[in-house]
């Protein structure tokens, strides 16, 4: 089935079809390292692992990149401020961005560029934007001169001095034009740097990922995508830099952007205090709940966090896992994707309308008698895969707890036999104080025809 994408730049959906049906091509802007993100920095990497997963189904050969922006000032006060070296920063953040995005269920993309280890190709590409007329040296920075790109404001859809009117622009007296962009700016002795046929300094960010996007995956890709914020001015200025750098040659084909995540309806902001970091969310939160609340909404919208949009994930998942847990005993073979879930991610990538499919599979299953409870296992866990999701064990599930709180199993196990045996004996006082004791642990248990079952109420 095809799939069809909204565009940003065209503003409208399109059917999606790759310059090159062997090589898809895929650049998403990764975080720049400096401390823990936060969870509206977490909808990207998930969203877009969705769409990776897709792309995979109907192309032989995907190639994502994901970057990390290693070099950067907020990067150099966060050092300064430390006492530390820049790289002992960036290596720290980096690995935490890994780890804690890997425990919401994201792959690792194909590609990850890391600023630092590009210096070359964007000193190449800001010489071939001065040998073009397109940028100019001043005072030892380079920047770029906005008016020498005509289409300057096309993915936004604004003019661009009513762009330049709602941005923070530094205003240096060696800028041609107020909105000309930095490309290259000098470094004294306290700072990184590198040397450069305009001295020793260090990139500006917009510069950076169109060197790694080049690198990696060539003058044009297929699809570049990353949170509406970095509409402008970072994805215009990529834009316009890559395409004057290659000649006139478009830079990306397709334009995705996801909403903003909000709390309680108002924008996360360290001003207002509910900036809330992912690192933290994942010592109090099951990893998988955190991704399915980061899905439940359609891409392109603002998403609101609240405590009881993630109780009612946790609570979501309980019931699926519960099914796929009554469901232990059938060999499923290999899941298949159902052709009722993938319809609803070709259609720009609709995880609302593919978790609805999804509840309805769940209870499919719940329901199914037979062998047909093998086809409704395979469906359920095959669907829920193309959205990273009911991949662990049951058991797994249920027993996991909250991060924080370690569970002993054994311990546990040891008071469920020791419940056993005194219900056989018909000592029902004590049967009843084990489960009280295993309530206040937070041990929910259920007896059932298979045996008796214990899961943590999860917070």
């Amino acid at each position: 089935m095809p799939i069809s994408l909204y565009n940003t730049l065209s503003r409208r959906t399109e059917a999606f079809a790759p310059l090159d049906p062997q090589r898809v091509t895929m650049y998403v802007c990764g975080p720049t390292v400096y401390n823990y993100i936060h969870i509206g920095n977490a909808r990207p990497p998930v969203v877009f692992d969705v769409l990776a997963k897709l792309l995979r189904r109907h192309y032989p050969n995907v190639v994502y990149a994901r970057n990390i922006t290693d070099v950067d000032d907020k990067i150099n006060r966060a050092a300064a401020d430390a006492g530390v070296p820049i790289a002992e920063i960036t290596g720290r953040y980096a690995q935490a961005y890994r780890e804690d995005i890997a425990r919401l269920g994201v792959a690792p993309p194909d590609v990850e560029p890391h600023a630092t280890d590009h210096i070359p190709q964007i000193v190449a590409m800001i010489e071939r934007l001065i040998a073009t007329g397109h940028a100019y040296e001043a005072e030892g920075h380079v920047l770029f001169h906005v008016e020498s790109y005509a289409a300057y404001g096309e993915l936004s859809g604004r003019d661009p001095d009513e762009l330049l009117a709602g941005a923070r622009v530094e205003v240096a007296p060696y800028k041609k034009s107020p909105g000309d962009f930095v490309l290259w700016k000098p470094s004294d002795a306290t700072l990184p740097g590198w040397d450069s046929p305009w001295g020793r300094g260090r990139p500006g960010w917009h510069i950076e990922c169109s060197a790694m996007s080049e690198a990696h995956l060539g003058d044009t890709i297929d699809i570049h995508a990353g949170g509406v914020d970095l509409t402008f001015p970072h994805h215009e200025n990529e834009i316009a830099q890559s395409v004057c750098a290659h000649g006139g040659k478009p830079f990306a084909r397709f334009w995705m952007h996801n909403g903003m995540l909000t709390f309680d309806g108002r924008k996360m902001s360290k001003s207002l205090g509910n900036v809330l970091q992912l690192h933290e969310l994942l010592s109090k939160h099951p990893g998988e709940a955190l991704r399915l609340m980061l899905l439940r909404g359609h891409y392109r919208q603002p998403l609101d966090w609240s405590d009881a949009a993630m109780t009612q994930s946790v609570r979501t998942l309980d019931g699926w896992y519960g099914v796929l847990r009554d469901l232990a005993d059938v060999d499923a073979g290999e899941p298949v994707v159902p052709a009722s879930v993938e319809a609803t991610l070709c259609d720009d990538l609709n995880t609302p309308q593919a978790l609805a499919e999804i509840s309805q599979l769940a209870d499919a299953a719940r329901r199914a008698i037979g062998d047909d409870r093998k086809a409704a296992k395979a469906a359920l866990i095959g669907g829920g895969a193309l959205l990273g999701l009911l991949q662990q064990d049951p058991e797994a599930w249920f027993q996991q707890g909250n991060p924080d709180n370690a569970i002993d199993a054994a311990a546990i196990e040891a008071l469920l036999d020791e419940r056993r045996a005194a219900r056989a004996a018909k000592d029902f006082a004590r049967s009843d104080a084990i489960r009280d004791q295993l309530k206040d642990l937070g041990i929910a248990i259920e007896d059932s025809a298979q045996g008796t079952r214990w899961s943590v109420v999860k917070a």
